[in-house]
């Protein structure tokens, strides 16, 4: 056979297995968990990270049936924390990475394809090579989107906390109480910072647990130092009376300093690579300006 057969052979091949495993997950009935039934019935499982109600996709339903069917060991390492702070399912995280590898898969096959079509065959290892390692690739890369989303959302939750650290800090100097004083300055805000403090707040109050609790376990979950910090504060104040007005004050103020430093350091590092290109054109126009005195000087 020639490449060209052997290469649209692959193609059919690949989409006829991807056919019928989509057909498979269609038709095979979901097998009920009580553990994702009790956390469909919950808030966070059928709500976007601003807190909006949305659906199952069908990535999650993929996911799902990956969950069940494939062994743990494939995912290699899962952002838990990012996930649990941009509001990610893990069935749909799971399903993009299954989508993406196909995805990864295909491409390859169809670049071979229309090359061997212009003329230009590539011996068969190139491209089942080339296949495996864009799959591989793409499946890596839901990761890398979900760490760098979790850092600017990181990012922005500090900056919406400096807000609602000096709300409370009014609040508490208006004479309202520890855990009257974080409802009422969470509910001053609309950002989805504000909206998952709010659920955090009112989660704890139905079930009993002291706020500064609740912050402190959101903390730990989300990997949010500077929670954990104002959690601290409102516990020495809820359990032992002590004032804390200036101390708030103080911790929103070290925070914006942090992230004042932080936006200098990352600002003079793009300004420092902004250099590189005026650089490179200085050398290139040297080299213009010095190549015909060169050439001149080389016996003919």
């Amino acid at each position: 056979m020639t490449p060209p057969t052997i290469t649209l052979m692959m193609l059919a091949g690949g989409l006829v297995g991807l056919g019928l495993a989509l057909l498979a997950i269609w038709l095979t009935p979901a097998q009920p968990d009580l553990v994702d039934a009790v956390k469909r019935l919950s808030d966070a499982p059928t709500r976007g990270p601003d807190g909006s109600a949305r659906t199952v996709s069908g990535k999650e339903r993929l996911g799902a049936w990956a969950m069940r069917t494939l062994p743990i060991g494939l995912w290699v390492r899962t952002p838990t924390r990012e996930l649990a702070l941009l509001r990610i399912p893990l069935a749909q995280f799971y399903g993009d990475k299954l989508i993406y590898a196909a995805l990864g898969f295909v491409i390859p096959i169809g670049l071979a394809t229309f090359l061997s079509l212009l003329g230009l065959a590539l011996p068969f290892p190139i491209p089942v090579l080339a296949c495996l390692a864009l799959a591989v690739v793409m499946f890596f890369l839901p990761n890398y989107n979900a760490v760098d989303d979790a850092k600017k959302a990181r990012i922005e939750f500090n900056r919406a906390l400096g807000a609602y650290v000096d709300l409370v800090a009014l609040e508490r100097t208006n004479g309202s109480g520890v855990r009257q004083a974080m409802e009422t300055a969470a509910s001053i805000g609309d950002s989805w910072v504000f909206t998952r403090l709010a659920e955090e707040l009112n989660r704890s109050r139905w079930s009993g647990l002291p706020p500064w609790d609740a912050l402190h376990t959101l903390a730990t979950e989300l990997g949010l130092p500077d929670l954990d910090d104002f959690a601290d504060i409102m516990r020495l104040s809820g359990e032992e009376g002590t004032a804390t007005y200036t101390t708030l004050r103080a911790r929103s103020a070290a925070m914006r300093t942090a992230m004042l430093n932080d936006e200098l350091t990352e600002a003079n590092a793009i300004g420092e690579r902004m250099s590189i290109p005026g650089s490179l054109l200085g050398v290139i126009f040297m080299a213009i300006l010095l190549t015909p005195s060169l050439l001149r000087m080389i016996p003919g």
